[in-house]
């Protein structure tokens, strides 16, 4: 239960995170370059603006539901992390940019990632037992 607890607090400060980080970070890549100062985004590879597009489109609705789910004690924020682990390999695993560009920036999430597959296999067991209740009769 305390475990539980701990992942669930864990994953609404990462997702919380991500929620306000994506569109902050992405905005320098997918705006135009007039925006930012020119140190900040000289380089845009090709495949890091894909990406970019991919966390807005994807990760940001995605985190804000799991922050929601997380911290209302829903039943599908499980659901939610489990995604984000999925949309999150298929990424890595692409092999569609370079290895240093994948490992480097996407590495560091890999341990939220971990935390997140062990989040959504766990159940949780409530510690009062219900009762169902009885049927009403169609006697009229």
């Amino acid at each position: 239960m305390f475990l539980q607890k701990l992942i669930n607090g864990f994953l609404s400060i990462y997702f919380l995170f991500l929620s306000i980080q994506i569109p902050l970070l992405n905005a320098q890549i997918i705006l135009p370059i007039e925006f930012f100062p020119k140190f900040l985004v000289e380089l845009k590879p090709h495949f890091r603006v894909g990406l970019a597009w991919v966390e807005l489109l994807l990760y940001w609705p995605l985190a804000i539901a799991s922050v929601y789910g997380l911290l209302n004690k829903r039943s599908w924020s499980k659901k939610t992390c489990l995604i984000y682990v999925a949309i999150l390999s298929e990424l890595i695993g692409s092999a569609k940019g370079s290895p240093k560009l994948v490992s480097n920036f996407y590495g560091p999430f890999m341990i939220a990632t971990v935390i997140c597959i062990v989040n959504g296999l766990t159940t949780t067991s409530s510690s009062s037992s219900r009762t169902p209740m009885p049927r009403k009769s169609s006697f009229l």
